[in-house]
């Protein structure tokens, strides 16, 4: 999958961090390396319980940051926000299909044919500027 090198360098700082975590924990490591993000005896972090922190995460955020609150939120909304971000901007089904895992892009035309409907009404409006009408 391809990355933007400000999510680059935010993975390689968690590497890091992550590294330096091994060295204080030392032969109890139960890491094997392979996971990015892990506790702090290198164990993989299960979903749900990333899944359950996020609504906790969203809450602080908005406690400190009155005024610019964050809606409230799934981790798993934001595969849908990426995904339709993507969509809005033009990227082409097959490639969002392929980034997000489906085997078959007619899984994310189901998914997201709302988001492509909404798109597909500026089309028009784009074919009649480039032909000059």
């Amino acid at each position: 999958m391809s990355l933007d090198d400000g999510t680059i360098r935010v993975l390689r700082d968690q590497r890091r961090m992550q590294a330096a975590d091994k060295l204080v924990v030392g032969p109890e490591w139960r890491g094997g390396g392979d996971h990015v993000f892990t506790t702090g005896w290198g164990e993989p972090v299960h979903p749900d319980t990333v899944s359950s922190l996020f609504p906790i995460l969203i809450k602080r955020y908005n406690q400190a940051h009155v005024g610019a609150e964050l809606p409230h939120a799934r981790l798993h909304d934001l595969r849908h926000i990426h995904a339709t971000t993507l969509l809005l901007a033009g990227v082409p089904v097959h490639v969002v299909a392929a980034r997000l895992g489906h085997a078959d892009p007619s899984i994310t035309l189901r998914v997201y044919a709302h988001v492509i409907r909404a798109a597909e009404a500026s089309v028009a409006e784009v074919f009649a500027q480039a032909v000059g009408e």
